[in-house]
């Protein structure tokens, strides 16, 4: 099997790449050069039925319907996605405080997100007993969420908090959560839809105060191909992305294919880790209706059709987010797998 460099080999790329660096990279290559990440959780579970229409989204059904949450974890897993990614994204302490929740009650809720996760591999595993994690990685993702996720009004999607948007605050909001979520014992954690370097940098000084050990990728999203949605220059958030030892992977999560290519470009100016991309579907997000913009969109064939040049790129991981459905991660299997064919 022709096994690619994970990071495409970047032009800048000057921090030590660290352990978890070194175990992303190791992970890639038992992919056979290339990683598939899961798709869009949400969409799945509104499609079993799960109504969330409340604050805390998907990470409602962590509450009402952790079988839901398992089976499309399974459905993922089964449609060929080596990494799942847990219902923890818009789930946070003082969200689950704000529904009448303990604090402890709200990190038994956060630990829970990664249990269901766990539950699911080993439910694949005891169903196919041919399968191996070590000839086919499957690893679970914690997912953190942006402070604007929380907020639930759209400002992960324009990265402005307002009098809220200070290092200090947002270092206070992430850290217990972050350090319930590690402890989980997760395979990775993942920093999706950061909208600005001021979190980004709040991130990485939280990897390091609260000395979490376990690799973790910070996937940033953009709405016009060159910046980060607040209008923060991409390359100097990737640029903190890649000073940070503990981060294994820099990336874009929920933003149309057709800025990936260009965002893959400016990355690998500055990185040499792997690069993962997840977009969304392509479709608009209505922040004031808090619901997707039907036929906005592109096909899942249209989709697909972009992941051969993303490799090209450099992107070494690759799946889908917001509409993105298992349909659309196991085309991306197919193709990666001809992409990266048996030798």
């Amino acid at each position: 099997m022709v096994v690619k460099s994970a990071g495409g080999g970047g032009g800048g790329g000057g921090a030590e790449e660290g352990a978890a660096g070194a175990a992303v990279r190791r992970w890639v290559e038992a992919g056979g050069g290339r990683l598939v990440l899961d798709g869009g959780l949400a969409t799945e579970l509104e499609a079993h039925g799960a109504d969330l229409n409340d604050p805390l989204w998907s990470a409602k059904c962590i509450l009402s319907s952790p079988h839901l949450i398992r089976k499309v974890h399974l459905d993922y897993i089964e449609a060929g996605a080596n990494i799942i990614i847990t219902a923890s994204y818009q789930a946070t302490i003082q969200g689950f405080e704000a529904k009448g929740f303990s604090k402890e009650q709200g990190e038994n809720l956060l630990t829970k997100s990664v249990e269901i996760a766990h539950e699911a591999r080993e439910m694949f595993l005891k169903e196919h007993p041919d399968q191996s994690t070590a000839l086919r990685p499957i690893l679970v993702a914690a997912s953190i969420g942006s402070y604007g996720a929380y907020l639930a009004d759209g400002s992960e999607y324009s990265g402005d908090y307002g009098e809220a948007g200070t290092l200090e605050f947002l270092k206070d909001f992430h850290r217990r959560r972050l350090q319930v979520l590690a402890e989980a014992r997760p395979d990775l954690i993942a920093f999706e839809t950061i909208p600005n370097k001021l979190e980004a940098q709040a991130y990485v000084e939280l990897l390091d105060e609260c000395n979490i050990n376990i690799p973790s990728w910070f996937s940033f999203n953009s709405k016009d191909g060159v910046n980060v949605v607040s209008g923060d220059s991409l390359i100097e958030c990737a640029n903190i992305a890649n000073a940070c030892a503990k981060v294994g992977a820099v990336g874009i999560n929920c933003t149309p294919p057709r800025f990936i290519h260009s965002l893959i470009l400016s990355i690998r100016k500055v990185t040499d880790k792997p690069i993962l991309i997840y977009p969304n579907s392509g479709e608009r997000y209505d922040a004031e209706k808090k619901e997707w913009v039907e036929s906005t969109g592109v096909s899942d064939g249209d989709f697909v059709s972009y992941v051969g040049e993303w490799c090209k790129d450099g992107a070494a991981l690759i799946g889908g987010c917001c509409r993105t459905t298992p349909n659309t991660i196991r085309a991306i299997s197919r193709s990666l797998n001809q992409y990266y064919p048996a030798a």
